[in-house]
């Protein structure tokens, strides 16, 4: 696999080796010499051997071959004839478009939309005759769980239940299907206006089918609660909410299409929703406030987040902005738009404007509230060097001419919108890396700085890969590298957001990075962490 000029410049010292057998006399150029990055395969594999004294990729360009030479041979002194090279490989690459404003630069911010949150703390939580809200105790009408049994004929049973962060949380639960904030809009669209939030309190949607199948895809967090959650993380319930159980029991052998989850979700949101009105019409004090806004800072780096969600048909879906933050009612699914790119500011994605179907693996999976707290989106968006013009959402297709499709329309996004640097993310591992790769290419190939995001520890290791994947961030967090199947486990926390957002500004500013360890090492993730710290202390 020869190598590009831009490729052969990266790797200038590193060993040349050749690629092909040449003829006595070869001008060796770029397309007569291997790619460095596959010589650990190779060496593995007996194919390769590169002895000490072998000459780098620097060092052989544009000289000639003094013999005929075979494949997969370190090239050395003795096998070139004498003179010196003729090829500058310093000149050879343009390299990517320059990611950091001189200190000259013009600056102007423009804020294009504000957004409130008002958050209101819940104290208690109870199921009563009526739903109500007061002084910070909230009732729930326990008859709201036949109004969300009569919401599809799918759903055979809808129970509900309150778990307290006092109480024994050692309680048998059926997988986690979502975690989901409890929100309304009071004024404006999605993403500006006012938002009324509690504060304390998520609701929780656990499932199963009639035969007792649990309604997952990769792996299944049934089990006793407090053993199958990472509490804390941004997707999970923290350790001092109460929960509000929504178990709800669908129709057999349904589980493993798009409609079965769907009636699950939409059941649950009926509930949520009673809620949701009478947090609207509350009269009470706010606990406390926070603000968020979508500034376009022009002259400094345009920069965009990319995440990949799950599209590939059955229970990979996602709602795309529904009427009420992180609802279901009015949302678009990606699968039905194709699973192409939709773009989404940083305050529509921090107000509520993805609501998760998706039922992979519970370690990696992103739930509702992940959205609605979003690390990566916060970091980037509060970065007074960085202009954050949105944030795209891009589907996993099933079928790989899909896949491709879906990626070249990121490409032309990217391409139209003069991006100079993007992080793309993904959940999960497996099927969708595919898509990953590709995602990543499409930005990187346009001369665009990207930085990929995902779990790969031990058992997702990377099965593809390109040469645009050279910054790419861990967010693995169990011991052995595992899928663990305990929920939010190893999804993005805000310390793997730091460690993005300082890679993604180095890539633009030109900084090298070093090429990964072939395989997962706790060891990098620490160190870069550290290192990250450093760098971010008293920001």
């Amino acid at each position: 696999m020869s190598m590009s000029k831009e490729k052969a410049a990266a790797h200038a010292n590193e060993p040349a080796v050749l690629c092909c057998q040449r003829p006595k006399g070869t001008v060796i150029s770029e397309a007569d010499l291997e790619d460095p990055t596959i010589f650990v395969d190779l060496e593995d594999s007996g194919l390769l051997t590169i002895p000490e004294g072998s000459l780098t990729v620097g060092e052989v360009l544009g000289r000639k071959l003094a013999a005929d030479t075979d494949a997969l041979t370190a090239v050395q002194a003795a096998m070139l004839e004498s003179g010196a090279p003729a090829a500058d490989l310093g000149t050879a690459a343009a390299g990517p478009k320059s990611g950091i404003a001189s200190a000259g630069a013009k600056r102007e911010d423009v804020v294009i939309r504000s957004l409130t949150h008002k958050y209101y703390a819940v104290d208690d939580v109870s199921i009563g005759d009526s739903t109500s809200f007061a002084s910070g105790r909230l009732t729930i009408d326990g008859s709201l769980a036949k109004k969300a049994l009569a919401s599809s004929l799918l759903v055979k049973k809808v129970e509900m239940d309150v778990i307290r962060p006092d109480g024994d949380r050692h309680i048998a639960i059926n997988t986690i299907m979502d975690v989901m904030p409890v929100a309304v809009k009071r004024t404006g669209r999605m993403g500006e206006g006012e938002t009324a939030v509690l504060d304390r309190v998520v609701f929780c949607l656990t499932g199963v089918d009639e035969n007792g199948v649990q309604i997952h895809e990769f792996g299944s967090c049934d089990g006793y609660l407090d053993e199958r959650v990472a509490f804390g993380r941004p997707g999970a319930p923290d350790s001092g909410d109460i929960i509000v159980r929504v178990n709800v029991v669908i129709a057999a052998n349904t589980g493993m299409e798009r409609r079965g989850p769907l009636a699950a979700h939409t059941a649950c949101d009926v509930i949520v929703d009673a809620v949701r009105s009478v947090l609207k019409a509350s009269g009470e004090a706010p606990s406390y406030t926070r603000g968020y806004r979508d500034v376009r800072r022009h002259g400094l780096p345009r920069v965009a987040i990319v995440k990949e969600i799950m599209g590939q048909g059955a229970m990979h879906d996602n709602i795309l902005l529904p009427n009420e933050p992180a609802g279901v009612m009015g949302g678009q699914k990606n699968v039905d738009l194709g699973n192409v790119p939709v773009m989404l500011s940083a305050n529509e994605v921090r107000d509520g404007g993805i609501h998760a179907l998706t039922c992979i693996g519970p370690a990696t999976k992103e739930t509702t509230r992940h959205y609605f707290r979003e690390p990566l989106v916060h970091a980037l968006a509060e970065d007074d060097e960085l202009d954050l013009v949105g944030v795209v959402f891009i589907g996993s297709p099933q079928v790989n001419d899909e896949k491709m499709y879906v990626s070249e329309r990121l490409g032309a996004w990217i391409e139209a919108l003069d991006l100079d640097g993007a992080i793309v993310t993904t959940e999960g591992f497996g099927n969708n890396h595919i898509d990953f790769a590709g995602n990543i290419a499409a930005i990187g190939s346009r001369g665009v700085p990207v930085v990929g995001v995902t779990y790969a520890g031990y058992q997702g290791q990377l099965v593809v890969g390109n040469e645009y994947m050279d910054a790419m961030v861990e967010i693995n967090k169990d011991a052995k590298g595992f899928e663990n199947e305990v929920l939010s486990c190893s999804s993005i926390c805000p310390e793997d957001a730091e460690r993005a957002r300082l890679m993604l500004k180095a890539k633009m500013a030109g900084i090298p990075v070093a090429p990964a360890e072939r395989r997962w090492s706790q060891g990098v993730i620490d160190a870069n962490q550290k290192l990250a710290a450093g760098l971010t202390a008293g920001r």
